[in-house]
């Protein structure tokens, strides 16, 4: 099987705001942003969160997405610029070096399909990716909760949770250096742990990765 997704950022201001976001279906989608950050770093880490969510699953993965610059960056340009170091043909570092180091670790043995689809075009997948990366962006622009989603689901099981290894970034740079974990719990585990979360009015996902500081701390 195929895993058929949409990826898609936003940044209110550019740079401003800005939120990322995948889509696969209403159950199974993810996002995230920053409180200041570009258009292209939202659409960079939309693919690599993606790809992180789902890198213990054997299924190929197709990919829809709005801009031409993630596109060309991940399938064309990205072998030339790491031949020379990541920089550009005039010399300069390659903007958002950062982020496209780490898309290309998680790209390695990965069956990847992109395809590029006009953004506000009706497209179903890109409109909910755009929807809800722009919602992630708005968030942190109101400084409110950020809808982040189930994280992913894999087809047939009850639930699972997608969680950050650390708490929420505030910054960019911090965000950088967050790594995603999917686990799969029965309902009633993840019922429990949405329940306690919502009774410390945080995300499951902020309540699940303090539970693992928390574990860690202890050993």
């Amino acid at each position: 099987m195929t895993i058929i997704a949409a990826a898609d950022g936003s940044a209110l201001g550019n740079p401003g705001p800005a939120g990322w976001a995948w889509y696969v279906d209403d159950d199974c989608w993810h996002a995230g942003g920053w409180k200041e950050s570009t258009n292209n770093r939202g659409e960079l880490m939309a693919v690599l969160d993606l790809l992180d969510s789902t890198a213990g699953v054997d299924e190929d993965l197709k990919v829809f997405c709005d801009s031409k610059y993630v596109i060309n960056a991940l399938t064309k340009w990205m072998p030339g610029w790491k031949r020379k170091g990541w920089k550009k043909a005039d010399g300069k570092e390659v903007l958002n070096k950062d982020l496209l180091e780490r898309l290309d670790t998680a790209l390695t043995g990965r069956e990847i399909e992109f395809e590029w689809v006009k953004g506000h075009n009706n497209h179903a997948m890109n409109e909910a990716a755009d929807e809800r990366a722009r919602a992630a962006a708005t968030a942190y622009q109101k400084n409110t909760s950020v809808p982040a989603g189930p994280g992913y689901v894999p087809a047939g099981t009850s639930e699972s949770i997608t969680a950050p290894a650390a708490p929420s970034a505030e910054s960019d740079s911090a965000a950088a250096a967050t790594t995603v974990v999917s686990c799969t719990v029965p309902t009633h585990i993840a019922d429990e742990l949405v329940s306690r979360a919502q009774a410390q009015g945080i995300h499951p996902q902020e309540f699940l990765a303090e539970i693992i500081g928390r574990s860690l701390e202890n050993e």
